[in-house]
This record gives C-alpha cells, sequence and structure tokens, in this order.
C-alpha cells in the first residue's frame, strides 16, 4: 500500500492540495484535520483514517439511499391502491422505534453521518402507515397515528421537553427491541399470505444492505452498545425478509416486481394488509427459477 502511495503521491497531491475552500471546510468536518491532512495532504495510507474515511462514505451513502429507499413502497401503494401484503403493526413499530433513535442520537450529540437516515426513513414509514390504514377504510386511525407520532417525536427532541436523557437513555434501550420486533410481523404476513404482495423488493433489499453498513459504521463512529445491537439484531431479521423475498418471489400473492426492474408488471390478485380477506396458509412449495 505504501508503495502504491508513493507511486500516485505526485499526480494526487496537485489536486488535494488546490481544493476549494468549501470542500477542505467538508473535509476538516467529516474526517478532523488529523485525518485530512493524512489522507489528503501527505496521501499517506494510514489504517485508522483510512478506516473513517470508509465509514464516513457508508454514512453518507445510507442516508441518501435513505432518501428514497421507501419511494417505490410509497408508489406500489399508491398505483395499486391496496395495501396487500403489507402489515401496519410492522410500520408503527418501525416509525416508534427511529423516532426515539432519532431524539436520543440528536441529543447524545453522535455525527449526524451515523444517524441521518432514521429521520428519513421514519418519515417514509409515516406515510406508508397512513396509507395502508387509508387503504383498510380506517381514516380516523390514520390521524391519530400521524398526529401521535409527529407530537411524540416533538416532545423527545427537546433538551428542555419533557423527557430527560435517563428516561430517553431508557427508551432507546426499548427502541432497540422495538425496532428488531418491527420486522417480526412482516415476516409473519409474509409467511402467512405465501407471498409478499405489495412489499417492494428495492426496499428490502437496501434495507438490508443499510442494516449491514450501520454495523461497521457504528463500531467505528459510535462507542454505544445500544446503538450497535439493535442494527446487529436488525440486519438478522432483514436478512430473512430478504430471503422471503426471494424465495416468493413468482409466488400467485406476490405482486409483480418487475415494474421495480423497469419490465411490464403482471396482474396478481389482491387481498389485504391484515388477512381478513385471505385465507392462512402454509407456505408454498414453488421456489425461485
Amino acid at each position: 500500500m505504501d508503495a502504491t502511495a508513493d507511486f500516485l503521491r505526485p499526480y494526487l497531491l496537485p489536486l488535494t492540495t488546490n481544493l476549494p475552500a468549501p470542500l477542505v471546510s467538508a473535509g476538516h468536518s467529516l474526517l478532523g484535520r488529523k485525518c485530512y491532512k493524512t489522507l489528503l495532504l501527505d496521501v499517506s495510507p494510514s489504517p485508522p483514517c483510512l478506516r473513517l474515511a470508509l465509514s464516513k462514505t457508508l454514512g453518507i451513502g445510507i442516508i441518501t439511499l435513505s432518501s428514497v429507499v421507501k419511494i417505490p413502497q410509497i408508489l406500489k401503494l399508491l398505483t395499486s391502491q391496496s395495501s396487500s401484503g403489507l402489515s401496519f403493526l410492522a410500520y408503527l413499530l418501525e416509525t416508534v422505534s427511529y423516532g426515539v433513535t432519532l431524539a436520543y442520537s440528536a441529543r447524545k450529540g453522535f455525527p449526524f453521518s451515523t444517524y441521518g437516515e432514521t429521520a428519513l426513513i421514519a418519515a417514509q414509514d409515516l406515510v406508508i402507515g397512513c396509507l395502508v390504514l387509508h387503504f383498510e377504510g380506517r381514516d380516523v386511525a390514520m390521524a391519530a397515528f400521524a398526529a401521535g407520532v409527529v407530537g411524540g417525536v416533538g416532545a423527545l427532541m427537546g433538551d428542555k421537553g419533557p423527557v430527560d436523557m435517563g428516561v430517553l437513555g431508557t427508551l432507546q434501550a426499548g427502541a432497540g427491541a422495538l425496532g428488531v420486533a418491527s420486522k417480526v410481523p412482516q415476516i409473519w404476513t409474509v409467511w402467512r399470505n405465501g407471498g409478499t404482495g405489495q412489499l417492494s423488493a428495492f426496499a428490502v433489499f437496501t434495507y438490508l444492505f443499510g442494516s449491514l453498513s450501520r454495523i461497521f459504521t457504528t463500531v467505528q463512529e459510535v462507542d454505544d452498545k445500544l446503538i450497535l445491537y439493535g442494527f446487529v439484531a436488525g440486519f438478522l431479521l432483514n436478512a430473512v425478509l430478504a430471503l422471503q423475498m426471494l424465495y416468493y418471489w413468482r409466488s400467485p400473492a406476490t405482486a409483480s416486481h418487475a415494474g421495480e426492474m423497469g419490465q411490464k408488471p403482471k396482474q396478481v390478485a389482491m387481498g389485504t394488509s391484515t388477512g381478513a380477506s385471505v385465507k392462512p396458509k402454509t407456505p408454498t412449495t414453488r421456489r425461485r427459477g
């Protein structure tokens, strides 16, 4: 690695030493002055600084993906006018979990790159939860859900609010469990229906990548076991959901993912997200192929 750095240094230094002031400021903010100097001004491949740079890159990538991760799911709901295959309980638990984690991380002063996606995903979860309730004909519950989430997160965010850090830390421990538990109703709904319904493949696989990357960024930048254990457990259940997506890909109870892949979707039968009009059954034995 040192030999490669020695070879590249004469070519990189004219670029790295003449960056615009805004980029230099951003580099100092993300990497710190020491690692910025080591990596960009000295072009020295210091392992700790390389790991930090990778962690920051992954964190920014996760936040960027999180801004659109559930847009395909929202579009599938709006296009089909059905919430078949989606569990409202899963989105309720996940929204509460992310809301608490957002408040906890912000008030603890963690780097935004280690938790920024929680705000974006929580907002999208709120929209999806409202759509699921709307398509089930439960508009009063939809309004109560939206008001409860917005009011609750607002109360947790303020330093001078009704919840102190001691209580918020206890809530965060519970939020980690909620975040993990939020996957279970969706896994159960998929298994019960023998298909993934309107569940978005893009969201499932992006979540799997994001939760794995979050384990790395948390180890590198956040010394908090509550946060780390939550991401590890979440990754394991996201992996189960991703395996279900593959297993039931061609199931009759699965809405075609062709639209997400740029192909013409096929017509499928629709049920309800609660399973009221879907007869419970054992998982299909049809395999991907």
